[in-house]
Parts: C-alpha cells; sequence; structure tokens
C-alpha cells in the first residue's frame, strides 16, 4: 500500500502590513499497484494559495474525470519565488503560468499546448485611493508603487512600461515595492502604505465582489494594454497524446453548465488551444522593457 499526502503547511500571505498564517492540513488518498501515474499540475500564484485551492481544486477533480488513465495534483505555491524555482526545476508536469513565466518556461523544457481566453482581460492596472489627490501619473513622482512581484506581467512590468512611458523613470523617480501577492498590493493602497498600487483585473474583481466597503475606496486610475493570457505548459517528456487530451478537456470546460460556473470563478470565459508562437507578441514586448525599463530574462 502506497500513501500520498498533499500537505500546504503554514503558508504566509502578506497583507495589511502584517503577515497572516493560513494552515492546511494534510489530504491522504490511498494509490494502488494499478492506478494511473500521477501528474503534478502548478498553477502561478493568482490568488493566495487558500484561494487557489479554493478555485483551481476543482478543476484538477474535473481532469481526473475528463482523463481517467492519468491522476493530476494540484500543487499550489505561496509566492512567485517559490513558483518559478519549481517551474524552471522541471518539477511541474503541466502548468499555467503567467505569459511572462510561460516564455521563460520554454528554455527549461517545456512547450505550450493552451492558454486561457479573454486576452483584453490581460492588462494591468493602477489603483490608488479616492481621497489621495493623484490627478496624473506625474502625481506619483517621490512615491511609493506596490507590485505583487518583480515577474508579475500585467501588474509589475506592464505597469512599469505603462508609467515609462508616461515621463516616469521607474528606476530613479518612484519607490518599487514588491509585496508578494495580487491581494497585498491592492491593501497596501487601501491602507495608505503607498499612493499606488498595481495588479490586473482578475484579483480587483474578486477583491470588489469579497470586499465592497473597501473595494469603494479605491478606483482605476490608469490601466494599460494588453498582451495574450495565462498560458498552459507541458513538460517535453510527458506522452503528446495525453496533452492533447488535457488541452481537449480544457477547451471542453465551457459546454456544461458546472465547467462554466469553474470558469467564472476564474474569471474567464474559456481555455484555448495554442502554441510557442502564440507567446511571440510576449517575447517583444520583454525585449522592448529590457531594452528601455530595466534588464529582464527573457
Amino acid at each position: 500500500m502506497k500513501w500520498h499526502i498533499v500537505a500546504f503547511a503554514a503558508l504566509l500571505i502578506a497583507g495589511c502590513g502584517k503577515q497572516q498564517e493560513e494552515t492546511y492540513q494534510p489530504v491522504f488518498s490511498e494509490r494502488g499497484a494499478n492506478e494511473p501515474r500521477e501528474y503534478v499540475v502548478g498553477i502561478h500564484p493568482l490568488h493566495n494559495p487558500k484561494r487557489m485551492v479554493e478555485v483551481y481544486g476543482p478543476l484538477i477533480d474535473y481532469l481526473n474525470t475528463a482523463v481517467p488513465q492519468a491522476r493530476f495534483r494540484l500543487e499550489a505555491s505561496r509566492n512567485y519565488e517559490e513558483f518559478e524555482k519549481r517551474l524552471y526545476g522541471g518539477q511541474f508536469d503541466f502548468a499555467m503560468p503567467n505569459p511572462y513565466q510561460t516564455v521563460r518556461s520554454l528554455k527549461y523544457g517545456y512547450r505550450v499546448f493552451g492558454k486561457m481566453g479573454n486576452d483584453e482581460m490581460f492588462r494591468g492596472i493602477i489603483l490608488v485611493r479616492k481621497d489621495c489627490g493623484i490627478r496624473k501619473v506625474a502625481d506619483l513622482k517621490g512615491k511609493a508603487v506596490s507590485y505583487p512581484a518583480l515577474s508579475a506581467l500585467a501588474a509589475t512590468i506592464m505597469v512599469q512600461y505603462y508609467l515609462h512611458t508616461h515621463g516616469i523613470n521607474v528606476n530613479k523617480d518612484i519607490e518599487n515595492l514588491y509585496v508578494g501577492s495580487q491581494e497585498s498590493s491592492i491593501m497596501n493602497v487601501l491602507r495608505g502604505h503607498v499612493a499606488a498600487g498595481a495588479t490586473w483585473p482578475v484579483p480587483w474583481k474578486t477583491f470588489q465582489q469579497e470586499n465592497p466597503e473597501m473595494a469603494a475606496q479605491l478606483e482605476v486610475k490608469w490601466q494599460t494594454g494588453t498582451l495574450p493570457n495565462n498560458g498552459w505548459v507541458v513538460r517535453d517528456d510527458i506522452p503528446p497524446g495525453l496533452a492533447a487530451k488535457v488541452g481537449k478537456a480544457l477547451v471542453d470546460l465551457k459546454q456544461a453548465p458546472e465547467g462554466r460556473a469553474m470558469l467564472e470563478r476564474m474569471g474567464i470565459t474559456g481555455f484555448e488551444r495554442a502554441g510557442n508562437e502564440t507567446y511571440d507578441p510576449v517575447r517583444q514586448y520583454l525585449k522592448v522593457f529590457s531594452e528601455t525599463v530595466r534588464p529582464v530574462e527573457y
């Protein structure tokens, strides 16, 4: 008898100027000798780990039903750094990285087989308090701006490029604070720790739904252009036939009411097929950003 353990323990979520500890108890499942092989699925930190499991756990259950010849297990990462270490180390069999991580993963033995739809939503937004007195981008000079992480594409890189193209020297004119999560970036501006906070539409919409009174104190002051949405990648040694089945299951998710309910919780209307070339615009964007704002690997 063999036991597999999935544990989410002592994950620290930063927000409101303090840390809150979330503890997840182990979940045990028995696997017999003839059971299908288990594949690890990683999702980049769109949300804190607790919400990640709530939103994407049902997707993993769906894949286990739709692709019965395999077993899938979700592993949530506490922050971008941890997710990227595991992704670039080849620890995920399947993963949904952000577009920047998607491009980089191709150098570490992955290929693109799908993506999130709704590219019109993949943009950075800059939040300010309604009572802050910030009227134009130049008003941010000498002030602090929060972001989730250095490698967050929409909520950091695209926002910093927007500021650059609107007269802000990102490296000199403002203080850049990388606070660990989308929620923490929003809360930092709400609490007045920064003059502006960067995020992207999906976590902002979630925050508005769950905290309407707090969200009412904030406004989206500026937003960036768009790029292809988050990708789905698979490690090169995974059988192509299995990747094709997973891709089809993701695309078919929108066909059933329960699938559409899952997608609604994710903030999208569906997944799409994609290939490495889908992310050529992201690679070009990163090239320009690296040459004009600050160096990034891509």
